[in-house]
């Protein structure tokens, strides 16, 4: 399989080879009708390659994350056989001992020997022993059960050692065909990296080709351009000329404009500097006649205050002429008496 798609790459590489060689012919026959169309068409190419570049490190960083995870599953699997064995030989040890001792249990047998005076401490004897042996026999049911338990965990174990085998068997074969893909890839690699250099040499062979085109076409439109920028001076000079001409129309209408508003302003001036002068005058006439105002208020205010004294007075003759018409009429009531 790996012969197979070697050749396959190499075959790709070929025929992607004699398509940039003819795309550098096609180049070079129709270098002038395809000068603005090249760096496009370059560009496009430049970007897959780029795109390819990226798919290729994005397939190979996933391949190693896989690998990864499969190396890490493959030791977990490994640990855990490892364990499993351990506990299988320590269960298979315990199963010994415990029938070591049920042999030894079942061999010894309580004594019956001949009759002897102490009976009565022989029944004892006899009653003891046998509460051992019943405490033993309890012991030993329970350590048989203990015992199945773990022939039972001990046959998981087993099960779940085979199906962990044959885990690691198929993450086996999956690590070989990883590494396969992964082989296959470093070729790709290798072979995209020399397809890299050809196209940059090819790239570079079309770039020093189009700088010679350009280089022959520049000496060739050199006259062209000469002569063409001559003409251009010419209309350029015409049209400059015919600027002027419109900027001096436009300059004397300008001037008389400035004229006519100068003359505005001064008469504008003349005619603010006369509303100032009246506006003066107004102001002055209007402080006098304040001044005049505050006068006059000041002379009703005073003649209030003498028409109040007036007023004084007038209570203070009639108050005296009562005054001196009553002291008459007590001079005169004095003389009659």
């Amino acid at each position: 399989m790996a012969n197979l798609s070697l050749s396959i790459v190499e075959i790709i590489v070929l025929m992607l080879g004699a398509i940039t060689l003819g795309i550098t012919i096609h180049f070079f026959i129709t270098s002038r009708k395809g000068m603005k169309s090249s760096p496009m068409e370059t560009e496009k190419v430049s970007k897959t390659l780029e795109e390819w570049k990226l798919r290729y490190f994005n397939d190979t960083e996933i391949r190693d994350k896989e690998l990864t995870d499969l190396r890490k599953r493959l030791e977990e699997a490994k640990e855990n056989n490892n364990i499993n064995l351990i506990e299988a030989e320590e269960t298979k040890k315990l199963n010994r001992k415990l029938q070591a001792e049920i042999d030894t249990l079942r061999k010894i047998a309580p004594p019956t020997g001949e009759k002897q005076p102490d009976y009565i401490t022989q029944l004892r004897q006899a009653q003891s022993s046998l509460l051992e042996h019943n405490e033993k026999i309890n012991q030993l049911l329970g350590q048989i059960d203990i015992v199945k338990e773990t022939e039972e965990k001990q046959q998981e174990i087993l099960k779940t050692n085979e199906e962990l085998s044959n885990m690691v068997d198929d993450l086996k074969l999956m690590l070989s065909q990883k590494e396969k893909e992964v082989n296959n890839i470093q070729q790709k690699e290798h072979l995209t990296k020399e397809m890299n250099s050809m196209l940059d040499s090819a790239y570079n062979e079309f770039n020093t080709l189009q700088d010679k085109i350009h280089k022959l076409e520049s000496q060739v439109n050199a006259s062209k351009r000469i002569n063409m920028e001559h003409e251009d001076l010419k209309e350029a000079h015409y049209r400059v000329s015919q600027d002027y001409e419109e900027l001096k129309r436009k300059n004397g209408a300008t001037v008389s404009e400035n004229k006519q508003l100068l003359e505005e302003l001064t008469e504008t001036e003349d005619k603010l500097k006369e509303a100032n002068f009246q506006r003066q005058q107004l102001q002055k006439r209007v402080a006098y006649l304040e001044e005049l105002n505050n006068d006059m208020q000041a002379v009703a205010d005073a003649n209030k205050k003498l028409e109040g004294q007036l007023k004084r007075i007038g209570e203070l003759e009639s108050m005296l002429n009562m005054v001196a018409e009553e002291r008459d009429e007590l001079a005169k009531k004095h003389f009659n008496s």
